[in-house]
């Protein structure tokens, strides 16, 4: 009888956790020789999430069955609906509607974050995000559509909620968004409202100047220190009772875990992440580990606890398939480290900062950083190509990562 070691999340955590677990295997071939990695995720394919704030997010996403094939990691396109941890089972809705059972020795819970949406009055209704493909691409669709509406001040006003990472991303790629859409003679006016009392309140001191720079020179707006307290088809108020006209409102809100934590840890933080052991295990279920944005999880020495970041996300996923396979197989589990921490913010038309060090130390701007940036989004964070030898090379969690 086979023994199976089951991926929920076909992410940046899952879809490396299916190579980590795969070069366990690969490695201990004889061990390994009863046991079937399968990987169940919505899609066949990896949304670069990272990339929608981008002008074509159709464009970002990377099919991986030949990836997986090249591994021999058997796919389930469908949905974990839910985790019966007792019996070792999961639910899963697939593509075509059906409902299924499937076993499991081991699981790998990686099924991501999605954006919070508070109920605040008209949010639902009417403002946009760049949080999943289908998100970006009704946005995208709905820019397009401002060409054919009469040019007033609501038209070419755009309010994006939320001056963290997101936010910043979203609000400087407009331009290049609007420009081919409005024309050269229109100005769109972008207003950045942020509830705390300063833009990019995560972010630290160090790239705060590159941050103001940029938006003094794509000449962004903003208001700090009060929330939105609810959107309509024409527009938002604010905290303060400021009324912002604007045809188009992006909805940056923060993140929050899926919701299958709950159903295998009673141990979730306010972002709904789940507490792990050194090596991923999900506390109080010996046979799951977890990774990527649904876990936190120490990084260093020093304290410092992963992020909702593919970058966090990358390096955990290779570490839980890799001990999720050396569990099953009865070889030591290693313990997950990434003392290396680095950020890139995108800032359009000025470019881009890059930073390392957990307190920020800003390394690269303007041209240079969004060279840096640019080499992040399309090559350092995309799969493997679908060779055999690179996928489980890209499986190593003690792959460099500086």
């Amino acid at each position: 009888m086979k023994r199976k070691i089951l991926i929920v999340g076909g992410g940046f955590a899952g879809l490396w956790a299916a190579l980590g677990a795969a070069r366990v295997i690969d490695m201990e071939r004889e061990a390994g020789s009863d046991v079937e990695i399968t990987l169940v995720s919505p899609y066949p394919e990896l949304h670069v999430r990272p990339r929608l704030y981008e002008v074509r997010p159709e464009q970002m996403a990377a099919p991986f069955l030949p990836l997986l094939d090249a591994v021999n990691v058997n796919f389930i396109e469908g949905t974990v609906e839910r985790i019966h941890s007792a019996d070792h089972c999961v639910d899963v809705t697939t593509a075509a509607g059906e409902t299924k059972s499937v076993n499991y020795d081991r699981l790998v819970l990686t099924s991501g974050s999605r954006l919070f949406r508070p109920p605040l009055p008209g949010l639902a209704e009417h403002a946009f995000a760049v949080d999943q493909l289908d998100d970006a691409v009704k946005l995208r669709k709905h820019l397009e559509s401002l060409a054919s509406k009469p040019d007033t001040a609501a038209r070419n006003t755009f309010v994006v909620v939320g001056g963290g990472f997101t936010g910043l991303e979203a609000a400087t790629e407009l331009p290049a968004h609007l420009r081919p859409i409005l024309g050269e003679n229109v100005r769109p006016r972008i207003i950045i409202v942020e509830r705390a009392d300063a833009i990019a309140p995560d972010l630290g001191a160090g790239p705060l100047q590159a941050v103001s720079e940029a938006l003094d020179h794509l000449g962004i707006e903003t208001r700090v220190g009060a929330g939105v307290v609810s959107v309509d088809a024409g527009g938002v108020v604010t905290a303060t009772g400021e009324r912002i006209d604007a045809n188009t409102v992006i909805w940056t809100g923060g993140m929050v875990a899926s919701g299958l934590t709950a159903q295998v840890s009673p141990n979730v933080d306010r972002q709904g992440r789940m507490e792990v052991t050194g090596d991923l295990r999900v506390s109080g279920a010996k046979d799951i580990f977890g990774a990527g944005d649904v876990v936190r999880a120490l990084t260093d020495d020093e304290e410092h606890y992963s992020l909702m970041s593919c970058q966090h996300a990358l390096f955990m996923g290779r570490f839980a398939g890799h001990n999720v396979a050396a569990d099953l197989l009865g070889i030591p589990t290693i313990e997950y480290r990434q003392p290396f921490y680095a950020t890139c913010l995108d800032l359009g038309a000025w470019g881009a900062v890059y930073t390392e060090g957990w307190d920020r130390q800003v390394k690269l701007t303007h041209a240079e950083g969004k060279v840096r940036k640019q080499l992040i989004n399309t090559q350092w964070i995309y799969p493997p190509a679908p060779d055999r030898e690179q996928a489980l090379a890209a499986g190593n969690p003690h792959i460099s990562y500086e």
